[in-house]
Formats: structure tokens, C-alpha cells, sequence
């Protein structure tokens, strides 16, 4: 699985920092919707699911949280620690976010509205969906 991470320009001088995202520029693809999750503890896990056909960025805007990616085939951890980093999951992919420190706010950059049959809550369906040719997967 290849992880991308866009590290986005940061403009700054004595009085602060600021980044600048266009859509299909900065970001590659439309962005139709932005939401982000701040408050959750350390001990909380979020995400639990995947997309048929959604991609998003996700930016820790503040503090800190790991990332869990699955295809199906391999998993990987990320960390995003940095308000100029984002990472770039596509669809098809089931993620995880977790540890979060308790001052973390997560951005997160969409490009569809929110569709619930988007979704795959279930991981055994996820596993199913992305399954098809790889016998041999057995989650770990």
C-alpha cells in the first residue's frame, strides 16, 4: 500500500503561520464537504469504516492522532502531528483513528456530501468487497 502525504506550502513571519488549500490544486479533487473532531480521548477509537467511492485529506490541525490504513491486504499506521501535513486516503481503503492527544483537532476534506451507502461499516463485508482475487488474506 503506498501512503501519501502532502506537505502543504506554510506562509508565516513574526505574527504566525498560515496554509492556504484550493481545491484541485493543493487538494486533488473537489471538496464538497469539510468536517473535523476535536474533544475525543485518548483511549477512543474512530473511523471503524471505508468508502466505495469518497476520498478525503485528513489534517491534524492542532495536537496530534495515528491513522490505521487497511486495503484488504496490508495495513499501515500513520501519524499526523503537523497542521501542514495531510493524508490522503482513498476510497476502498478502511481506517482507523486513534490515540489522539487531548488537544487534537482533526480536519478532515472530502469530495463527495454525505452518502451513507457510501460507506462499508462492516469489516468482514469490507474484507469481502476488497477480497475478490485475494484468497489468501486473512486480516492480519
Amino acid at each position: 500500500m503506498h501512503v501519501v502525504k502532502y506537505v502543504f506550502q506554510q506562509h508565516g513571519d513574526e505574527r504566525g503561520m498560515l496554509v492556504a488549500l484550493e481545491e484541485c490544486k493543493d487538494i486533488p479533487f473537489e471538496i464538497k464537504r469539510v468536517y473535523y473532531l476535536y474533544d475525543t480521548k485518548k483511549e477512543v477509537r474512530r473511523g471503524f469504516h471505508a468508502h466505495r467511492s469518497l476520498e478525503q485529506i485528513l489534517i491534524c490541525i492542532h495536537g496530534s492522532c495515528r491513522v490505521l490504513l487497511d486495503n484488504g491486504a496490508e495495513k499501515k499506521t500513520v501519524s499526523l502531528e503537523k497542521p501542514y501535513e495531510g493524508l490522503y486516503i482513498a476510497n476502498d481503503i478502511w481506517r482507523e483513528m486513534y490515540d489522539f492527544s487531548p488537544d487534537a483537532v482533526l480536519l478532515v476534506l472530502a469530495s463527495d456530501f454525505y452518502r451513507e451507502e457510501d460507506y462499508i461499516r462492516d469489516y468482514e463485508t469490507f474484507k469481502r468487497e476488497m477480497g475478490k482475487g485475494r484468497e489468501n488474506y486473512d486480516g492480519d
